[in-house]
Formats: C-alpha cells, sequence, structure tokens
C-alpha cells in the first residue's frame, strides 16, 4: 500500500490508528464503532510517485505555463489489525 511519506525508515515498524474498519459480519462498520482499532505495517521502501503535468494556456495570447509535479509517497506493508 501506497501512502504520503512518512519519516520513519526502510524497514521499521510503525503503527498507527486505523481511520476505518470494516468486517464481513458487519457492513457497515466505521471508526466510530472501533475507536482503538490498531494498524502495525512495516515500511518497504520510498518512493516518487508519477509525474503529473500541469499545461495552462490562453487562447489568442502568448500565455503558456507548464508545470510538473511528483509526490514522494512511502510503500509500506500491512502486518497486523487489532480491533479491541
Amino acid at each position: 500500500m501506497q501512502v504520503e511519506k512518512l519519516t520513519a525508515k526502510e524497514g521499521e515498524e510503525i503503527s498507527f490508528k486505523a481511520l476505518w474498519s470494516a468486517s464481513q459480519d458487519d457492513k457497515n462498520a466505521s471508526a466510530a464503532k472501533s475507536p482503538s482499532a490498531k494498524v502495525t505495517a512495516r515500511i518497504v521502501r520510498h518512493l516518487r510517485g508519477p509525474k503529473i503535468i500541469v499545461f495552462r494556456k490562453k487562447t489568442k495570447k502568448a500565455y503558456e505555463k507548464g508545470s510538473g509535479h511528483r509526490q514522494e509517497l512511502t510503500e509500506i506493508e500491512v502486518k497486523d489489525i487489532q480491533l479491541s
């Protein structure tokens, strides 16, 4: 799974609260029903996402502007999800 860049190093274990959780039994489960859901994950690698090109042009004018952006990402591997 890829998320926005985290400050932890590759190979480190991290844990955080789950924003949303569901099970096969309860189709409408959410974070409000299980506020203490905890996720443990391992950081696999840091990478950059695909380049997004933005180009603006005004017709009949001599205005052209282009820019690009690459998002810094972190790839994580979810190890465990604890519902309590």
